[in-house]
C-alpha cells in the first residue's frame, strides 16, 4: 500500500513537471524502493532472532544470580562452624596439665559437670588474654553448652562457658560466648594411646607408666548437626558428623624417667 502511494506521488509530481513518467520509469522506482524495505518475513526473523538472544542473556543472568546466592549462603552457613572449630581447637590445644595450682582435674563424670546443657567437661586452658584491664591470667577454665536455641531454630545453640577467676572468694562468675546454632549433639571421645574413650578421669593413675593427673593423647570433637525433614517437621540429622581431632603434646612423665634424663644430660655434659 505505501509503495503504491509513493508511485503515485512520483507520477503525480512528474506530471506537474511536465514529464509524465513511462514503464520504465515507474519499474525502476518500484526497485528502489523494494532495496530500501524490509519485508514481513524478514522483519519476523530478526524479531525471533532479538527474542533468542534476549532469552539467552535472561537465562545466563539468572543462573549467575542463582549461583551467587547459593554460594554467599554457604559462605554464610560455614562461617559460624569454622569459627566454632578454631575456638575448640585453640582451647584444646593448650590444655593445662591438671593437679596444678591453677587446674584442676579432667574428668567426664556427672560430679564435675554442674551447668545446665554442659556438653563437655571442664578443662583448664591457656587461651586467656592478658591486658591492662584483666586482673586474670591466661589460665582460664572452659566448658562447652548445648542449650534452647534463642530465635526458635532447628537444633540447639553451642556456647562456650569460660571463667577467668580461678580462686573465687564467693561463686565463681562465668561467661557464656555464643558458638553457632543448629547443633543436635556434640560429642567429645579420649585417646588412651590404643583407642578411642567415651569418658576420661585424671584422677586415675595410668596403668601403663604409673602417673596420675594426665591427659589423653588426643581429643576428638564430633558436632552433629540438625536439620528439619521433608515434611518440615524438626529430627535429627542423618548425616555424618564434623570431626575435629587434636593432638595433646602435654604430658607429665614418672620421677624415673625424670631421673633418667638428668643424669643423662649431666653424663653428656661431662
Amino acid at each position: 500500500m505505501n509503495t503504491a502511494r509513493q508511485l503515485k506521488r512520483s507520477a503525480e509530481h512528474c506530471s506537474a513537471l511536465g514529464n509524465p513518467p513511462g514503464p520504465a520509469e515507474r519499474c525502476s522506482a518500484l526497485r528502489d524502493l523494494r532495496r530500501r524495505a524490509f519485508t514481513l518475513i524478514e522483519i519476523m526473523i530478526a524479531v525471533a532472532a532479538f527474542a533468542i538472544v534476549l532469552a539467552a542473556i535472561n537465562s545466563i543472568f539468572y543462573t549467575a544470580l542463582r549461583l551467587r546466592n547459593s554460594t554467599t549462603a554457604s559462605i554464610e552457613k560455614a562461617l559460624p562452624m569454622e569459627h566454632a572449630l578454631g575456638v575448640i581447637r585453640r582451647d584444646l590445644a593448650n590444655l593445662v596439665l591438671p593437679g596444678g595450682t591453677m587446674s584442676g582435674t579432667l574428668s567426664t563424670s556427672s560430679t564435675s559437670n554442674s551447668i545446665a546443657g554442659q556438653a563437655s567437661p571442664s578443662f583448664y586452658t591457656a587461651t586467656g588474654v592478658i591486658d591492662e584491664n584483666s586482673p586474670f591470667a591466661e589460665v582460664q577454665r572452659v566448658s562447652y553448652l548445648l542449650v534452647m536455641s534463642t530465635n526458635n531454630g532447628i537444633g540447639k545453640d553451642l556456647v562456650r562457658s569460660v571463667s577467668r577467676n580461678l580462686l573465687p572468694s564467693l561463686q565463681s562468675q562465668t561467661e557464656q560466648e555464643p558458638l553457632m546454632t543448629g547443633v543436635q549433639t556434640l560429642t567429645f571421645l579420649y585417646m588412651d594411646g590404643s583407642q578411642w574413650k567415651d569418658a576420661w578421669d585424671s584422677t586415675i593413675a595410668n596403668t601403663t607408666t604409673g602417673v596420675s593427673n594426665g591427659l589423653p593423647a588426643a581429643v576428638k570433637v564430633q558436632i552433629l548437626l540438625a536439620t528439619e525433614n521433608s515434611n518440615g517437621s524438626r529430627g535429627r540429622s542423618r548425616e555424618t558428623p564434623i570431626e575435629l581431632v587434636v593432638p595433646l603434646v602435654m604430658q607429665q612423665r614418672t620421677n624415673q624417667a625424670a631421673q633418667a634424663a638428668a643424669q643423662a644430660a649431666a653424663g653428656g655434659a661431662q
